[in-house]
This record gives structure tokens, sequence and C-alpha cells, in this order.
């Protein structure tokens, strides 16, 4: 089940904001220089989408429904972006075989910003995983963000576990999106059609606030073959790193330092032996900000957390 923000036609949660975001455009005081930050995939692009297309169809047929919170798929706009090719957007994002936003996507973005509004409507440039860009490119961001184009709208998209330069943090209104665990497991259950205890294993209930995290964890088990209800969080590590898979999945390779940080605290929990699990938790935790850091070998450090802590 794959849950792509831009086609999602639904806004789950985040009524109050949502609201205050439509009054803040109806009084003409909504910022051009928007950061919308939280945990990864609490529904930030989403909402993000959900407000591009209340403002680009309000003179529009089959515009956004603001008491249900809905896109009409008939829509103009909707479909424009979809094929993105709508004049008054412009989309940033990280490419699936990157690892940064690159300068070259920040160039293309300025030309775009540099360009006259269709019909003298908002503009607006979106830029997902904005945690995600290089030093160059964050630089050439801090410079277009300084004195934006008339009627243009950044709406930046920003992961609160990764860093972003303060500088870009200063220039922009900084939205924090949240979701109490009732309205998480109301998302879910939602969008999958079950409750989250009917379809992951207990071990990886609650670990991490986001509907986004349980709809990716489920992907990624379907395509793999694995009962994510019956394998808990030691047999589904052991899995991982037995066959390879982190190595097949970006998601998988950034999830598992999540994985690992909650087999130590559930470890942790049960062990008479504290001192010792939360040395082994200081010096493995040590070395995975080291793996991400300096891009050092994956495979070492997993077969030695398999060896020392699964098999310990």
């Amino acid at each position: 089940m794959n849950i792509y923000p831009h086609k999602q036609l639904q806004l789950f949660g985040f009524n109050d904001n949502f609201r205050e975001f439509v009054s803040l455009f109806k009084e003409n005081n909504l910022p051009n220089k928007i950061l919308l930050s939280g945990p990864n995939g609490i529904g930030k692009s989403t909402f993000a989408y959900h407000l591009i297309n209340y403002v680009f169809s309000l003179n529009e047929d089959n515009k956004y429904n603001l008491d249900k919170n809905t896109i009409s798929e008939n829509n103009k706009s909707f479909k424009l972006i979809q094929n993105n090719v709508h004049p008054n957007f412009f989309l940033i994002d990280i490419f699936e075989e990157k690892k940064n936003i690159e300068i070259n996507q920040i160039r293309t973005m300025i030309e775009f910003n540099n360009k006259s509004s269709f019909n003298n409507k908002p503009r607006f440039i979106l830029i997902d995983n904005v945690d995600c860009l290089n030093i160059n490119s964050s630089n050439a961001l801090l410079k277009i963000l300084e004195e934006p184009n008339e009627n243009i709208i950044f709406l930046l998209i920003y992961n609160n576990a990764k860093k972003i330069k303060e500088t870009i943090k200063s220039r922009c209104i900084n939205f924090k999106l949240n979701l109490k665990n009732s309205d998480i497991n109301l998302v879910v259950k939602k969008l999958l059609g079950n409750s989250i205890e009917e379809v992951f294993n207990k071990d990886l209930i609650n670990f991490y606030n986001s509907p986004g995290f349980y709809i990716n964890l489920l992907n990624f088990a379907e395509n793999n073959n694995i009962d994510i209800k019956e394998n808990n969080l030691h047999h589904l590590l052991s899995l991982i790193i037995e066959k390879n898979l982190y190595k097949k999945s970006a998601y998988l390779k950034n999830t598992m330092p999540l994985f690992i940080e909650l087999y130590f605290l559930n470890l942790i929990t049960n062990s008479e032996n504290k001192k010792l699990i939360l040395q082994l938790f200081s010096i493995f935790t040590t070395k995975m900000n080291n793996l991400q850091k300096f891009n050092l070998d994956y495979e070492s450090f997993f077969l030695e957390f398999k060896s020392k802590v699964l098999n310990g």
C-alpha cells in the first residue's frame, strides 16, 4: 500500500492547524516563508498539498471542501500538480538515487522564482525533505529566502529529528505539526482499514509516532513476504540483517537506527543487568551516528550488532 502525499485526497487530523492557515490566507497574513516541522511521516507534506489546493482551487470548479478537508480528484489544479505541470507550483525533493538535494535543483527553482505569476495568483515553492539540502544547495536557498519575489510562498517540509541550518530556520515562520497517539491510531485505521494492534506486532507499536512509519513498514513487510504481526522486533532485526534487506531499501536503511534504539530500550526495561545494556547502547549509538555522519560500512556494523546484542 503506497501513500503518496500529493495523491492524498483526504487530510486526516490537523483540523485546527489547517483552519489557522486558511484564516491567515483569508486575512492576507499567510507568511511567505513557512517551515512545516515535525516527526517524519506525520503528514506534513500532505498538509502542504492540501493548503496549496485550497488556495489554487478557490475560483475553480470542484474546489477544496473545507468542511471535510478533502481535495476533489476532478479539480483542475489537482490534476496539474499530479503531472507536475502547474504554472504556479514548483516542487523540490530528493531524487530516489541521490543522498541530497543538489544545487542544480535550487538553481532551477530560482529561474521559476524569477518568472511572472500566471494570472497574478499566488505561487508556491514546495521543498520537501529540506533537511536533505547539502552545503551548496543550503547556501543557494538562503539567498533566495532573504528576498523572495512578490506573490511567492515557500513551504519547507522539515523532519525535526534531523538538522538544518539555523539561518534557514530563522528566515521562516516555524509551524510545528504533531499528532496525539489517539489521532495516529485513527489515521492509520482510516488508511489501512484496521487498527494498529490488528496489523502490527506489539513490539512495533507506539515506538515512533507517525502514521507514515506504519505505512512504510507495512509496505516493506508485504514486499518481502514478512508477517509483521507475528514477527517481534528481535526476529525482524535478525531477518533484516541475515538477508541484507537494508541494502535493498533506502527506507529500511534509514529506519534501522530507530529499530535498534527501540530494541535497546526494551532490553533496558526487561534486563537485570541494566548497566551492561546501557554501556552497549552508548557504544552502538555512537557507532550509528558515525555511520550516518561519515557514510561508513553498514554491513560490519549490523553484523557486530547481531553478534554482540541479538545473539549475545
